[in-house]
């Protein structure tokens, strides 16, 4: 296995056909998948943008000189510690309709994802507006950059999935078992969407498995409570049963199924070789390394208010990858 190339400024992208809705199984299946189909290599680490330093560092004055070196300190990244957004749109209002920010951290064998509420309030091209609306402005690239500025810290690569690429994706596992939390009963004749589901264990196949996701609340305003507070708890609750399935032997064998899948409904700019490595990594650390929480947060309409002080701790506990903490002036979180 080779080490990240840290001096590369090239960058390789990989682009497949993509749609809709993101639900991130798609991440650990896509790195199963390549863990056991091709070379394992490191991915290429995206340098931190930073200035940089006179030619001669001489003829700095010695306060100079410390802020020069407080400033790459500031910006050393920890080994194998990668962050990889993802992210779905909306084809009825061309905004994202989930993002989940997902830390990487091979050396310290997790995987951390942390959903991003879309009507969390983001300054935009100098004007306020709820974060989705980033992918509307300006595709994947303007999302990635808004969510980074705000956490203070990079996006380093970005993962879609399509919504019936979820579907045939659960299904190609033979479906999942999950305790649905409520009963679900929505209808939405615009999107041709039914949901009608009954609280408790089940088996979901693809379709059901999308509903369930998808679901914000009943026909009669009943629900979470919490709209899409409740609804990403339940995406996590989710994940975390897909990543136990499909880490099964019966399912580690049906990587040719995976790979068509794979090939119809991602875009991402990982490599071939990154997603190799990221597979392998994935594989050893196993589905109990994978946990999810949400931004600390308050909702005081339009907007979803990050809460800046727990955010800050959450950013420094697992998405970070300095190995210097972040600070306030790090992050840009609009009050």
């Amino acid at each position: 296995m080779s080490e990240p190339h840290h001096h590369s400024r090239r960058r390789h992208r990989r682009r497949i056909r993509w749609g809709r809705l993101l639900l991130p199984a798609a991440l650990l299946i896509l790195l199963v998948i390549a863990g056991y189909r091709l070379l394992f290599r490191a991915p290429e680490q995206k340098q931190p943008e930073i200035p940089d330093p006179p030619q001669e560092e001489s003829t700095l004055s010695p306060e100079e000189q410390a802020a020069a070196e407080a400033l790459r300190s500031h910006a050393e990244r920890k080994p194998d510690f990668y962050t990889i957004l993802l992210s779905g749109v909306d084809d009825h209002n061309g905004g994202s309709d989930t993002n989940i920010l997902v830390a990487v951290d091979a050396a310290g064998d997790s995987i951390y994802g942390v959903s991003i509420p879309r009507d969390t309030k983001a300054i935009i091209d100098g004007k306020a507006h709820k974060i989705n609306y980033a992918y509307n402005s300006g595709g994947t690239r303007l999302l990635a950059q808004t969510i980074s500025r705000q956490l203070g810290i990079p996006v380093d690569y970005t993962v879609q999935v399509d919504l019936q690429g979820f579907a045939a994706l659960v299904d190609a596992i033979g479906g999942v078992p999950f305790d649905v939390p409520i009963n679900m009963n929505y209808d939405d004749p615009y999107q041709d969407l039914h949901i009608h589901l009954d609280k408790g264990f089940q088996t979901l196949n693809g379709s059901n498995a999308l509903k369930v996701v998808r679901f914000r609340h009943n026909n009669d305003g009943t629900g979470y409570g919490s709209e899409d507070i409740g609804r990403m708890q339940t995406q996590q609750a989710f994940l975390k049963a897909v990543a136990k399935k499909v880490l099964t032997a019966e399912n580690l064998g049906k990587v040719d199924d995976f790979v068509k899948i794979f090939n119809t409904y991602v875009e991402t700019d990982l490599t071939l070789g990154n997603l190799a490595w990221l597979g392998k990594e994935a594989i050893t650390m196993g589905a109990d390394s994978i946990e999810f929480s949400t931004l600390p947060n308050s909702w005081k309409s339009p907007y979803i208010y990050l809460d800046a002080e727990a955010t800050l701790a959450l950013v420094n506990e697992h998405l970070n990858p300095y190995v210097e903490d972040r600070v306030p002036e790090d992050l840009n979180i609009p009050s």
